[in-house]
């Protein structure tokens, strides 16, 4: 298993966390961007600059991860494509995308860049907060402990 961070907006106290784990469990940790992206010295994390544009760090990604690779974005169109290649997607507050509540998320996406297109000021997410962190550290580690042969594994938060 991968860890694959669709990185562009992630926020840095979930790279903060993910560097930790992946350090702690030797599990390689690939941050995707369009930009320069600083990571700490280590042989399990990696950084991929893609050229910019259009969604071209989410099409990177998915032409590299595999089946049973994590990804973390909170790009709900590349969480479809990567469910579709049999991988997990986790998003930066916490919550998996899964078979079940993709097509819900889809809709709710197109339904609010509509509204948008139409002049309607629909705000933007809420600010990550500190209980957001602490659901991502969590599922982060419930997902690692059921998926990670022989690791034990700790609290990342």
């Amino acid at each position: 298993m991968q860890i694959w961070v669709d990185a562009d907006a992630c926020p840095n106290v979930i790279k903060e966390i993910l560097f930790r784990v992946a350090d702690r469990l030797q599990i390689t940790l690939t941050l995707v961007a369009n930009k320069l992206l600083r990571v700490p010295p280590s042989r399990f994390i990696k950084a991929i600059q893609v050229p910019a544009g259009f969604d071209v760090a989410d099409r990177e990604i998915t032409r590299l991860l595999r089946a049973g690779d994590l990804v973390i974005t909170a790009d709900i169109p590349l969480a479809a494509d990567v469910l579709e290649k049999g991988a997990d997607a986790l998003n930066p507050r916490g919550e998996f995308y899964t078979k079940d509540n993709i097509q819900q998320h889809l809709t709710m996406r197109n339904f609010m860049d509509e509204l948008r297109g139409s002049g309607v000021e629909t705000g933007g997410p809420a600010a990550f907060s500190q209980s957001d962190r602490h659901l991502f550290a969590s599922q982060l580690d419930r997902h690692l402990q059921k998926n990670t042969t022989g690791i034990a594994v700790k609290r990342s938060s």
